[in-house]
């Protein structure tokens, strides 16, 4: 089947103080839903985002799709919780020891999109074993736990990598990327094959929002044809 490309912008990069209505904008502008970082100050070296926020835009904008992010140490312990708060895709890191596979079977029985996640430096070949439970892979194209960092451009091999191998086994998985997502790293995470983009600084700090996710979608909707 053809990919279906989404762009999210990551309201890590959005003004705090107006949370409600930098959504609002980012639906205005035609993304495809928002990608929210919670952060614990122990996994990454920062804090951000709770069950709060997620339950707010869940029950406030309800149609702005809630692609959810766990960058904690213990995901298996707070699947429930934000599942509750109102979590439609959720994303767990394979790097902290914990048990994976039945932490993807909660969120299956919650009917949650279960996600795995890599750092830049994570052998891809950690979520394998797991890609037949999942319905997607999140690669981080920068290091965790800040906005604003540059794009690492090694990761591409990972996501291409990742397509292969779900290629060669015919499912059906979304590949997202989330740091440094621009016009152009957007495009070559699409050529390697990345279908999901999560974008913070670029898109919501730009004067025209609407304009640039266009743009996103026209490249990497071309990337691959």
């Amino acid at each position: 089947m053809p990919l279906t490309y989404r762009i999210l912008p990551s309201m890590l990069a959005a003004d705090f103080g107006n949370l409600e209505s930098e959504a609002r904008r980012c639906q205005e502008a035609g993304a495809d839903g928002m990608h929210l970082d919670v952060m614990d100050g122990h996994f990454v070296p920062n804090l951000a985002i709770g069950t709060a926020i997620v339950r707010m835009y869940r029950d406030r904008l309800p149609a702005l799709y809630r692609h959810v992010h766990l960058m904690i140490t213990n995901p298996h312990e707070h699947v429930a919780t934000f599942a509750d708060a109102g979590a439609q895709s959720l994303l767990i890191h394979v790097e902290p020891e914990y048990d994976i596979a039945a932490a993807i079977a909660e969120l299956r029985s919650r009917d949650i999109r279960p996600g795995l996640v890599i750092n830049p430096a994570t052998d891809p070949e950690l979520v394998f074993a797991y890609l037949e439970s999942i319905d997607e892979v999140l690669c981080m194209t920068v290091e965790p736990g800040f906005g604003g960092q540059e794009f690492i451009p090694e990761v591409i091999s990972s996501i291409r990598r990742i397509r292969e191998r779900a290629t060669q086994t015919g499912q059906d998985l979304d590949i997202s990327v989330d740091g440094g997502i621009t016009i152009d790293t957007a495009r070559q995470c699409a050529e390697a094959g990345a279908n999901v983009f999560a974008s913070g600084t670029f898109l919501l700090r730009s004067d025209d929002m609407a304009g640039e996710i266009r743009d996103m979608r026209r490249a990497v909707e071309g990337a691959r044809s």
